[in-house]
Formats: C-alpha cells, sequence, structure tokens
C-alpha cells in the first residue's frame, strides 16, 4: 500500500469541524482516499479507524472540566448556559463531519480479500463511534437527523427534518449491539483501545441514561419504553461482571487505592477500560495539575458542602447524622470519613510530593474543598502543562453502579446485588459495606426528595462519590431530571468567625483567615480571602458558611435539559423545528 500514512493524515485533514451539511459534503474525501486503491489490507481498516479516536475522544482535561455543569461543583462563575441570556443565537452549529468520517468508511471497507472476521471487528468499531456520536447528539439536542450514509450535495435528505429521538436510539443501539457481537474480546491492558468489554461498557452507560431519561421525563410520552432500555443496561453491565476480566483495583491500602486510579501514568487496566492515555516520555501530556492549583489558569474548582455532606464516616454512619454537624470545623470535618474524600480534595496532612505540608488553598478554592483527585503531588507541575496520568473513560467501578441502578429502576435490587456492587465499592473505600435500614434525611432532603426507595437513594449517593469529576455528573442530573440542583447556593466551609486564622490540615498552623479587609500587618503562610458581602458573603453574616458568587442568578428551568438547535443551523435548514422552550 502506498504512501498509507500520507493518505491516513489527508483523510484526517480534510474532515475539520464544519458548521453546516453542505460545507462538510464540499469537502469529498473520495478525492483524497480512493477505496479501490485504500481498503486492501487488516491494516488499512486499522488506521483508517484509528482517525475515529484522534477525532471524537476528549482530552483528559475535557473529561474533567465537563463535571464543572454539576451541581457539586463551585468555580469562578457559572457558564452562560446556566446563568445567562442564553439563545439559540450563543448556541454553537451542530458538526457532522465525524459521522461523515464513519459513514464513508462503513461504505468502502467491506473488501472481500480482507479477512471476514477482520472486517466484522472494524466494522463493530465503526459503529462504535458512530453510537458515541449519536449519544452525544441526543444528550444535547433531542431528535436529530439520522444519517448512515454520505450524502451528496444535491441530496434532498441533506435538508430533512429532525428525526424521533426513538428511531435515532433505536439505530444507536442496532450499533452498539452489533459492536459488541463482533469486536473482538482480547482484553486491552493499555486501555486504550475499544474492546468488546468496551462496548458493552458503553452499552450500559448509554442504555442507564436513555432509560432513565425517559422515565423521568414523562413530557417526551416515552415512558412506556424506559424499562427496555433500563433491562438493556443492566444485562451489559452483568456480562461484564460475569465475565470476570475486570475487577475493582484493591491493594488494601483504603488510604490510598483509589486515588491511585487517577493519578497513574499506565492505566490500571484491573480496573481502567477505556482511558485517553498520556506518557511522560514521549511527552504527551496535559494540564489538569495546573488547572487545579493556581489562581488565575483554572476555575477555581471545588466541591460544594452539601455534597460533602453525603460522604459517609468510615462506620458507616452519617456525617449528617453527628449533633451540629453543620457548624463543624474543617478539621473535624474531615476526620474519619470515607476515606476517599480525602483522595478526592486536600484534607488532613496532606503532603506534596517533597514533603511540604499542603492543605486547602484559598487562591485555588472558593469553598475550601481543593480538588486533588486527578492532581498530581510534584508541585512543579502547578504552573507547566506536563501533567502525564491517564485519565479513565469507562471503569469497572461505573459497571457495578449502572449495574446496581438499572436494578434498583426495575425494582429488582436486593441485597445480593448490593453485596455485588456498592459493598465492594465502599469496602475499597474503607468503609463499613453494610446496608443501611433507614432513608438518610439528609440526602433525601437536600437532594432527592421524590426518592423514597432506600436502596435507590443510596446508589445514587454512592454513584456521586465514587465517580465525582469523572465527567459523568451533569448527564446524571439531565437523566434524573434535577436540573433545578444546579441551582443551590455554593456552600464553603464554616467559619466560625471574621479574622480569625483557622487551621486547615491539623498541624496548628493557621492556614487562611476570611476578613472584610486584608490586614496591614499578615501572617506568614495565611491566605486572606475576603469576603466582599457581594460575590462572597458568610452565611450567618458575621459567620457562617463561606457562599460564593451569592449574588449570581442561575437558573435551570425545564428548556435547559436540551439545548436549542443554533440560529445558525436553523437558518441553513427550514425543515429544522426548534426545541420546547426555545423557540
Amino acid at each position: 500500500m502506498k504512501n498509507i500514512l500520507k493518505i491516513i493524515g489527508t483523510s484526517l485533514a480534510i474532515l475539520p469541524l464544519l458548521v453546516s451539511c453542505e460545507q462538510f459534503l464540499e469537502t469529498e474525501p473520495v478525492d483524497k482516499l480512493v477505496p479501490s486503491t485504500f481498503f486492501q489490507t487488516s491494516k488499512d481498516l486499522e488506521l483508517y479507524t484509528n482517525s475515529f479516536y484522534q477525532r471524537q475522544l476528549p482530552s483528559g482535561l475535557g473529561v474533567v472540566q465537563s463535571d464543572e455543569m454539576g451541581e457539586f461543583t463551585s468555580k469562578n462563575q457559572s457558564n452562560n448556559f446556566i446563568a445567562g441570556a442564553y439563545s439559540s443565537v450563543d448556541e454553537p452549529a451542530w458538526s457532522w463531519s465525524d459521522l461523515r468520517n464513519i459513514n464513508y468508511f462503513l461504505e468502502n471497507f467491506d473488501n472481500e480479500a480482507i479477512p471476514q472476521e477482520d472486517r466484522d471487528h472494524f466494522e463493530g468499531i465503526a459503529r462504535f463511534f458512530r453510537a458515541y456520536f449519536y449519544y452525544d447528539k441526543v444528550k444535547t439536542y433531542g431528535d436529530v437527523p439520522w444519517y448512515s450514509t454520505t450524502l451528496a450535495t444535491d441530496n434532498v435528505d441533506l435538508y430533512k427534518a429532525r428525526d424521533p429521538r426513538t428511531l435515532v436510539m433505536d439505530s444507536v443501539l442496532a450499533d452498539l449491539d452489533f459492536a459488541v457481537d463482533n469486536i473482538k474480546d482480547t482484553k486491552d491492558n493499555s486501555s486504550s483501545l475499544v474492546t468488546r468489554q468496551v462496548a458493552l461498557g458503553f452499552k450500559s452507560r448509554l442504555c442507564l441514561f436513555e432509560g432513565t431519561f425517559r422515565k423521568y421525563h414523562p413530557e417526551l410520552g416515552l415512558t412506556g419504553s424506559a424499562e427496555d432500555f433500563l433491562r438493556e443496561a443492566a444485562e451489559a453491565a452483568k456480562t461484564i461482571i460475569d465475565e470476570g476480566k475486570y475487577q475493582l483495583y484493591n491493594n488494601g491500602d483504603p488510604a490510598t487505592d483509589y486515588r491511585d486510579l487517577f493519578t497513574s501514568e499506565n492505566p490500571i487496566s484491573q480496573e481502567v477500560m477505556w482511558a485517553v492515555v498520556y506518557n511522560n516520555a514521549l511527552m504527551k501530556w496535559h494540564n489538569i495539575t495546573w488547572k487545579f492549583n493556581s489562581a488565575t489558569y483554572g476555575n477555581r474548582w471545588g466541591l460544594n458542602k452539601q455534597f460533602v455532606n453525603t460522604y459517609l464516616m468510615q462506620d458507616g454512619s452519617r456525617f449528617t447524622d453527628l449533633a451540629g454537624y453543620d457548624t463543624i470545623q474543617f478539621k473535624r470535618e474531615m476526620a474519619n470519613r470515607d476515606l476517599r474524600l480525602a483522595q478526592t480534595v486536600r484534607s488532613l496532612g496532606y503532603t506534596r510530593e517533597d514533603g511540604s505540608p499542603a492543605p486547602p488553598n484559598f487562591g485555588y478554592t472558593f469553598t475550601g474543598y481543593h480538588l486533588l483527585k486527578f492532581s498530581l503531588d510534584d508541585s512543579r507541575l502547578d504552573g507547566i502543562s506536563e501533567s502525564y496520568n491517564s485519565i479513565s473513560l469507562i471503569r469497572y467501578a461505573e459497571i457495578l453502579l449502572n449495574y446496581a441502578e438499572a436494578k434498583a429502576e426495575l425494582g429488582e435490587f436486593d441485597q445480593a446485588i448490593w453485596d455485588q456492587t456498592i459493598a465492594l465499592l465502599r469496602e475499597r473505600a474503607g468503609t463499613n459495606p453494610l446496608a443501611p435500614t433507614v432513608l438518610d434525611e439528609y440526602l433525601q432532603e437536600a437532594y432527592f426528595p421524590e426518592i423514597s426507595d432506600l436502596y435507590l437513594l443510596e446508589i445514587r449517593r454512592e454513584r456521586g462519590i465514587e465517580l465525582c469529576y469523572e465527567g459523568l455528573r451533569y448527564d446524571d442530573l439531565l437523566r434524573w431530571k434535577k436540573g433545578p440542583l444546579m441551582e443551590m447556593p455554593w456552600q464553603g466551609i464554616y467559619v466560625p468567625a471574621l479574622n480569625e486564622p483557622m487551621d486547615l490540615d491539623g498541624n496548628d498552623s493557621p492556614d487562611v483567615a476570611f476578613v472584610a479587609t486584608v490586614p496591614s500587618q499578615k501572617i506568614d503562610g495565611v491566605i486572606y480571602f475576603v469576603v466582599d458581602g457581594t460575590s462572597s458573603i458568610l452565611s450567618e453574616g458575621d459567620k457562617g458558611h463561606i457562599i460564593w458568587r451569592a449574588n449570581e442568578d442561575r437558573e435551570f428551568p425545564d428548556k435547559k435539559y436540551l439545548h436549542p438547535i443554533s440560529n445558525t443551523d436553523m437558518v441553513l435548514n427550514p425543515n429544522l423545528t426548534q426545541n420546547p422552550g426555545w423557540e
């Protein structure tokens, strides 16, 4: 095969992100990549399908950063979609070039000279990525046009109306079923490739999303089919569990095992099924550590107090059952908690790689719950884009949670499933795994007043904690119809008084003081957080929880469960209709 790399490079270069169907159809791949001379060997199919990974996978930062849309995080300020006058003019035009790249392959790869097993495998990869593409489109817009072929510029379907969600998601499910049936089942210990297990894992995620979205959004008129998707989610997850290729990473050190998954350069393939892989020697780096530890480069992300309250005590009891839990100061608040908390935010005794104490830094967070989970301990990386830890896309812990939730939504959850799923996650975290016998009043009142199923409530708790900042929280809020949670105040640690320095890491040295004005005589090592009475306040005036962006008006009406169709696309295609509420 002549100039394969040149051809593949050209095929990627000639499929830029374009803003309309007409524009991407003007760029015809066949002019640059001729099927009769390219799709000749299994290696050709592999080279072409590599473009799907390169084009469609998010960056590591993209995975982590997407969780800033969730209710459990504070930041510099909300984006315009949550706290602004957002309209179809603000919505970017949608792009279909990645889909065209996939469909072009599916129309041209089937050369009988290539072994059938290989053709089936790479067709499965292509159809997996088509499902991946459409999953994102449906989550964002609901009904979208379904295209299974490339279209010429004069094809009337180019400007067709949106197809029903049912048609699109049934087609997506068919693609995933083909992928599961035909992608090779060899485990990929690099966690970088789509395998049959990855396809099953993604199917469990997608079907759980669609099943619960249909269940909790009766306005769609699709509640009758919700159970079908929930059953598909449960069966896909259970297949992974039963086949035993993956298990939770557990070296018996609950103080470090969880965080190891997110700071390792090589994905821990015992648990991580699919990842965005980075490598220090190859200088393939990202900037997550810098983003988490900069007052200017990042968004100063931090968890909110309401969410931190949901972490259990190590003995399995609830933190919110402690007397006066809401006014407990940080040092006591962090003690004896589920050990994932101290591996998700900076907590008592945390030090950097050189041994220097590193309490929560109010120069980098507004709430005091300073994110740690994906941040490396080398402080040199606080100012450069040279982080090399790989970022998981799908891991076995999510599969356990998907299975547990799907079975609970189906009314089929029991103690045996608890022991097989939630109990294992809590054991790894050093927390008593026994199932509770009474409903958590705090979790129900603050988050899920509509949920009275004890098991389902605990599964939602566990999902939030285990998957924190792995890019799934906003999707969870959408499918549960819990958008109003994003209107919650961004509440931080409890401050007993203004102008009194506080020790945050338990070393008896003050770390932060909340003040109305910065004093002329400063204490070395103390960060002074100015409570200005506008963007930042204390909940009780001169004491209480720090509230960040108290003056920000965040709103999540029902229309925001879907984005508007962009004004650009509405003009280009008059057959498109606008999503409800965005007209």
